[in-house]
């Protein structure tokens, strides 16, 4: 450990701090500022020839600016002659453009896997991306975390477990839920809805006996919020007792946090992959854990050459 150096970037300080005191390493110097016009320079104030290095950089909102950050943070490292550079992105942008989607369209989460790889990651490790074969995208090794461990530690802590059901939120992601509730030895229901149109969703049918069960869904991201809802007020008819959401990455952009404070779900439960907005950290029904030990410990793991998918046995 005494040769890694771990770098932060402007997005998510708070965790990147808390990443650091879990593994009794300070942060490396390094500042991060703009130009008149809004260019980012950056400057690496300590020696880092030689080291292993840890970028650590959430591309969330502003996803561009934030992504610049990375890419030029990674860029005067692999000038300074940093030894191994690892790109630590707990939220991945651009993720969610992960195949053409109609003809004429980009496949953005492509493009940024090259950006990252070209400007000089020798790794790359990430928290639930929101589709598997996005480690496919990159030429470099990628670590794909999952948030379930910390998600079912909380869950066991407050739900009892004879009465807790695991619910996905849509057909496809069938197998995340289903991997959840198999760890916490819970039964298994889905949302059947369709999109009539982009940001918005429409429920269907439940499939699955829900009555009298504490709901828990779970997904990976919550953007606007429409489908959480929806599904929570979905759920309540069809005889579930309350319905909670387990959620890695809240986007929460828009008037989100108003649409989940006024819904019908008790809790909307988010981890800190993306720094959470005063709205957030003050509304009644989200609360936010923390990752920063799991992502230390998988940089550790990984300074050390250690196993990394042992993490989740």
């Amino acid at each position: 450990m005494d040769k890694i150096k771990l770098v932060a970037g402007n997005s998510n300080r708070p965790l990147a701090e808390a990443i650091a005191a879990y593994l009794e390493q300070p942060l490396a110097k390094c500042q991060v500022r703009r130009f008149a016009d809004m260019e980012i320079f950056v400057e690496v104030q300590e020696n880092v020839r030689g080291e292993d290095v840890y970028v650590l950089q959430s591309t969330s909102f502003p996803t561009n600016d934030h992504l610049m950050e990375l890419l030029i943070i990674i860029d005067a490292l692999r000038r300074s002659s940093a030894k191994r550079i690892t790109a630590v992105v707990p939220y991945f942008g651009y993720a969610r453009q992960d195949r053409k989607s109609a003809p004429r369209t980009p496949i953005s989460a492509k493009l940024v896997a090259n950006l990252i790889t070209q400007a000089g990651a020798d790794r790359v490790l990430t928290l639930d991306l929101h589709a598997a074969q996005i480690q496919g995208f990159f030429d470099v090794p990628v670590d794909n975390l999952f948030g379930a461990p910390v998600m079912v530690q909380d869950i066991q802590a407050h739900f009892p477990a004879d009465k807790v059901m695991v619910v996905s939120p849509d057909v496809g992601g069938v197998v995340r839920a289903r991997a959840f509730a198999n760890r916490i030895n819970a039964p298994l229901a889905i949302v059947d809805k369709r999109r009539p149109r982009a940001g918005e969703s429409e429920v269907m049918n439940i499939i699955g006996d829900v009555e009298g069960y504490s709901c828990v869904l779970v997904d990976d991201i919550v953007d606007s919020g429409g489908t959480l809802c929806n599904a929570a007020e979905a759920l309540l008819k069809n005889g579930a007792k309350d319905v909670s959401a387990y959620i890695t990455h809240g986007v929460l952009s828009g008037g989100a946090v108003a649409r989940i404070t006024a819904s019908k779900l008790k809790e909307l439960v988010i981890t800190d992959s993306i720094q959470p907005t005063e709205a957030v950290r003050v509304a009644k029904n989200i609360r936010v854990i923390s990752t920063a030990t799991l992502l230390g410990e998988a940089i550790r793991r990984t300074a050390g050459e250690e196993s990394v998918s042992s993490l989740f046995d």
